[in-house]
């Protein structure tokens, strides 16, 4: 059973949450995986588990999410640079530090028709991009 204590404990928990932004959640949600050495799994999951054993597999579903990872800039830097901030809203500077660093995240989560979109911009400027499931 629940003492009073934990109880207050888990409520206080919530409302701090609750106070959240969404930028921040997806942040904490990142920092937890990487603390507790695992990956936030959708809760429909659970649910598409086929009730009878022996039932057939099921197919993966496809990725509808997608983060847009830069994996070298190019040659041509200063229109990757130009990309990456018409893509993300950065500033000069911060646009620039994505550019320089091999592996930088573009945009976190896309549908997948705008991340190939975005990928398709920056390759065009110069750069790679991967496209990672999210």
């Amino acid at each position: 059973m629940s003492t009073e204590a934990e109880n207050k404990k888990i409520e206080d928990l919530v409302a701090n949450l609750s106070q959240l932004t969404v930028l921040e959640m997806s942040k904490l949600k990142q920092a937890l995986e990487d603390t507790w050495g695992v990956k936030a799994a959708a809760a429909a999951a659970v649910v598409a588990a086929p009730a009878a054993g022996g039932a057939a597999e099921a197919p993966a579903a496809e990725a509808t999410d997608f983060k847009v990872v830069l994996e070298k800039t190019g040659s041509n830097k200063i229109a990757v640079i130009k990309e990456i901030r018409a893509v993300t809203q950065l500033g000069l500077k911060e646009a620039k530090e994505l550019a320089d660093k091999a592996g930088s995240v573009i945009k976190e989560s896309a549908p997948k028709k705008e991340a190939e979109e975005i990928a398709e911009k920056i390759k065009a400027a110069g750069g790679e991009v991967s496209l990672v499931a999210v």
